[in-house]
């Protein structure tokens, strides 16, 4: 008798056992075969890294190749004295590369295109980054240890990534000195190119509104004033001898030739 008491006791407590095993068990076995698919065009990237680093109402800014304090004042409509100040900066001070500023009181960061008088430009020649993250600095690096003496491209259009906004222009040295480019050897385009580089993978995620505004503003600011038409204006890809799919087959050219003719 005390046996089969026994034996019923075991039973009923493997049984609660299993009440509260198989649940669990369940979830496991189907967390662990469920599977995700990829959509074939994506969003633009999220990711850990801030817009702008906040200080109360300030921003830190990284010092791209070639930006000088100037630039930088422009950039934010900030004073330099309000810079220089806020960073116990000489008036005399050689900002270096990657560089980080505090920025008071900074507003939204408007684009200082600097043009010069020259013949030699005839093209303008669209790049995407391939990659998901990327700034002017970031570029300098990873093209310098191609072997080039810096950043490739005569402009970047930022994605948000690196701290920088998104749609804000840096202006890179080989611009500012009016050098020719490392971006496209196709049809000797890095001597008669303007190259403009997108931050961000277009075969696999589209074109942010804000990177696409100020890519219309910058090639119709630069096409103006260099009598640039627009048959001249083309991908990477698209140059005769290139062989990529740069910038990307999810760029929108039909709109960006439509804003381009309505944003004069």
């Amino acid at each position: 008798m005390n046996k089969n008491y026994a034996e019923i006791n075991v039973a009923a407590s493997v049984k609660k056992l299993l009440y509260f095993l198989i649940p669990i068990m369940a979830t496991f076995i189907l967390s662990s075969c469920a599977t995700v698919s990829n959509p074939p065009l994506r969003q633009m990237p999220q990711t850990a890294e801030p817009v702008c680093s906040l200080l109360g109402n300030n921003i830190i800014h990284i010092v791209a190749p070639g930006e000088t304090l100037w630039r930088i004042s422009n950039t934010y409509g900030i004073p330099m004295a309000d810079i220089i100040h806020a960073n116990n900066l000489s008036k005399a001070v050689q900002l270096e590369k990657g560089q980080r500023l505090i920025i008071p009181n900074a507003a939204t960061t408007k684009a200082a295109i600097p043009l010069y008088q020259s013949r030699k430009w005839d093209y303008i020649i669209i790049h995407h980054s391939a990659t998901d993250v990327g700034d002017a600095y970031y570029f300098n690096i990873l093209h310098r240890r191609r072997g080039w003496d810096g950043i490739g491209y005569d402009f970047v259009i930022d994605n948000g990534t690196k701290g920088k906004q998104s749609g804000a222009i840096e202006v890179s040295p080989r611009w500012i000195n009016q050098e020719n480019g490392a971006h496209c050897h196709a049809s000797e385009m890095n001597v008669k190119g303007i190259g403009i580089c997108l931050v961000g993978n277009f075969s696999k995620e589209q074109v942010s509104n804000k990177q696409m505004i100020s890519l219309v503003y910058l090639v119709n600011v630069l096409r103006q004033h260099y009598g640039i038409p627009l048959s001249r204006i083309m991908g990477h890809g698209q140059v005769p001898g290139a062989r990529t799919e740069c910038p990307g087959k999810y760029f929108p050219w039909r709109e960006f030739r439509e804003r381009l003719k309505s944003c004069r």
